[in-house]
């Protein structure tokens, strides 16, 4: 897993490097110019063959001063390069000011005021205007340029963003105000921050880190920072916890009860059994209402069914303690019969997932919500986090006017502490948190796009990868990260056309390339 950093704690590290004496401002400044230069040319190779255009639009601030250092770099490199400067020269901090001066040795800079709302033309455009600095809207006067760039985006050109595209929040990704820069490719230093894998939006196609000489200044005590999920660090706990060995039996990996909906509801159920069964839990069974045993039945053969009438019914059910791990919601209904096995599951103080129809029911009653505990896993998606949380929902998706703007990862920390169990808040920014406020993100972002994840089902997959890992005593903060990863990992290996009843059967061979 990867750290990820907010602006904030991204300055304190620089500051911290300046003050140590190791490093100047200035020395930072030029590695983050090369380190642009260097991601330019390994984004396009063809770029460095030959000499180009480029217009660089610098800002008042230290991310203008990056934004010199890129001019000058490809002005070495034998390119014509126009420089642009929002704000006043005079009023640039030292360090920018100190890099205006090498470029003015090279060439000219022209104030935004004398550009009107036109470029000029190039191959590249270098948006180094604000960067993570950024706390406000850009201005108006910004506006018409930014509609320039964007046409320029759709004739071909390449546009690249200096740690982050102007007019958005890097911790939260929100637009600020009505107007921002886009582009083709994000160079961010030492690591990503939080909003590169936030929606909205996937700024650019690609984000590309640098690093600039500060890792050693990396430390933040007991603060716990957010981390992005990657298989380097999930394949390893999948090879050691999901391995089976020749000495186990099924019970030795648990036994997943999933309960479901009556006649016609099962299918929601059993595609969360099939995940659970297929992520290695021991023994899986449905419990539906007796009507429904006839169909189950006959869509169900590794997977055991038992009838299940009602909470008392469940309540017997779970006198059996190699029962470890409970999903409910998926097709269960929003009944009376299923506020009363939620009831049932949480006064059982097993591991349970609630999902889909079981949320509705948890956020219609709150004696239900006040009885779930740490070994709960919630797993909303956007409505349902809005019914569960309205309060943070309304904080979530307010208009952003000011950064650090309340975040995904704000709301979703805030929702775990309230709850007292993680929660997992999906999306393709899908954002997992336990009540301590430790924090993940499983981004489906850049290369790991899966837009086939948005079809009926997927997240009754999901929900069963949780439980099946539950069963096999992972903790919940953990099972909700590992089966969200391989989620995701599923839907790519597979590709176009991916249904839910392909995700469980996609994955062993996902597991095979992690040599599970």
């Amino acid at each position: 897993m990867t750290e990820l950093l907010t602006a904030a704690q991204m300055r304190a590290i620089e500051q911290a490097a300046i003050e140590s004496g190791e490093v100047t401002g200035l020395e930072l400044m030029e590695r983050a110019g090369r380190g642009v230069v260097e991601a330019i040319f390994e984004e396009w190779p063809e770029l460095a063959k030959s000499s180009y255009r480029a217009v660089v639009l610098c800002g008042p601030g230290n991310n203008g001063g990056d934004g010199f250092v890129v001019a000058r770099l490809l002005k070495e490199w034998g390119w014509e390069v126009e420089v642009f400067l929002y704000g006043d020269e005079e009023r640039l901090p030292a360090d920018a000011a100190v890099n205006c001066a090498r470029w003015r040795e090279m060439g000219e800079v022209t104030s935004f005021d004398h550009c009107g709302a036109s470029l000029p033309k190039a191959q590249v455009f270098i948006d180094a205007l604000f960067g993570t600095g950024l706390s406000r809207p850009i201005g108006d006067e910004l506006a018409d340029l930014a509609d320039v760039l964007l046409d320029e985006l759709v004739e071909g050109v390449k546009a690249v963003s200096v740690d982050v595209p102007s007019g958005y929040c890097a911790d939260s990704s929100k637009q600020l105000g009505d107007h921002v820069f886009e582009g083709c490719l994000t160079v961010t230093f030492h690591r990503p921050k939080i909003g590169h894998f936030l929606e909205p939006p996937a700024w650019n196609d690609k984000v590309v880190v640098k690093q600039i000489g500060v890792k050693k200044f990396d430390r933040f005590g007991d603060i716990e920072l957010v981390r992005v999920l990657t298989g380097q660090g999930l394949s390893v706990v999948a090879i050691v916890e999901l391995s089976k060995t020749s000495f186990d039996h099924k019970y030795a990996h648990g036994h997943a009860l999933t309960l479901s909906g009556g006649v016609g509801k099962g299918g929601a159920a059993r595609l969360a059994a099939r995940g659970a069964l297929r992520i290695g839990a021991g023994v899986v069974t449905v419990g539906c209402p007796p009507s429904a045993l006839i169909e189950n039945a006959a869509q169900l053969n590794a997977i055991m069914l038992t009838s299940l009438k009602d909470e008392v019914v469940l309540a017997e059910v779970l006198e059996d303690t190699r029962i470890n791990a409970l999903c409910l919601g998926p097709g269960m209904g929003i009944t009376p019969r299923a506020q009363a096995l939620v009831d049932v599951a949480l006064e059982a103080k097993r591991r349970v997932v609630l999902d889909a129809d079981a949320l509705t029911v948890l956020a219609d009653d709150t004696t239900l919500f006040g009885k779930l505990h740490e070994k709960c896993v919630l797993t909303p998606h956007a409505g349902e986090f809005a019914r569960l949380f309205p309060d943070i929902d309304e904080m979530l998706n307010a208009p952003a006017t000011k950064g650090p703007a309340y975040s995904k990862v704000d709301a979703t920390r805030e929702a775990a502490k309230r709850a007292g169990c993680t929660v997992l808040f999906k999306g393709p920014d899908t954002v997992i948190a336990e009540p301590s406020g430790r924090c993940a993100i499983n981004s489906a972002h850049y290369e790991r796009a899966a837009p086939w994840l948005a079809t009926a089902g997927s997240g009754d997959v999901l929900a069963g990868f949780i439980t099946g890992l539950l069963a096999r005593d992972f903790s919940p903060m953990q099972a909700a990260q590992t089966a969200a990863w391989l989620h995701v990992e599923c839907a790519r290996s597979f590709g176009p056309g991916l249904i839910a009843e392909d995700i469980p059967e996609e994955l062993p061979k996902v597991l095979r390339k992690l040599e599970v």
